[in-house]
């Protein structure tokens, strides 16, 4: 049964790690770099997440241009899973094709507008969680 973490971003940089098994799991899994699923998998109920890469367990990153989900040894000049330190310097480099499978680990996806617009959350729960955060800060003292 598949099992991954899903490191959702948005516009704005904020990022929210979910770990997704069973049904919510099997979502992702034939889905390629580029494609959308159902949010509900997170949580994020109506919105769309678009996967954008992802590793496998040995931290082999997923490429957008090797098809399938099979692992590929590729003379990189630079780009995902390599970066040179000098100009012209190439490397063999083992990579992950861009088609999600049971050994991929991690999913990056990202969701159009804001995280915790899609998640449900308002700026009320947020303010809550401040404020419980800064009474617990002068309980401490």
């Amino acid at each position: 049964m598949a099992e991954f973490k899903i490191v959702v971003g948005d516009d704005a940089g904020d990022t929210r790690q979910f770990d997704v098994d069973g049904q919510d799991a099997n979502r992702f899994l034939g889905r390629e770099i580029g494609e959308e699923v159902d949010g509900t998998a997170v949580g994020a109920d109506g919105a769309d997440l678009t996967i954008t890469g992802g590793s496998d367990k040995a931290g082999r990153p997923m490429r957008e241009d090797v098809p399938g989900g099979d692992l590929k040894e590729l003379l990189l000049e630079g780009g995902v899973g390599y970066k040179p330190s000098r100009d012209g310097e190439r490397k063999r480099v083992t990579v992950r094709g861009r088609q999600v499978t049971e050994e991929t680990v991690q999913i990056n996806a990202r969701v159009g507008g804001s995280i915790a617009e899609a998640l449900g959350e308002t700026e009320d729960d947020d303010d809550e969680a401040e404020a419980e955060a800064d009474d617990d800060e002068d309980d401490e003292e």
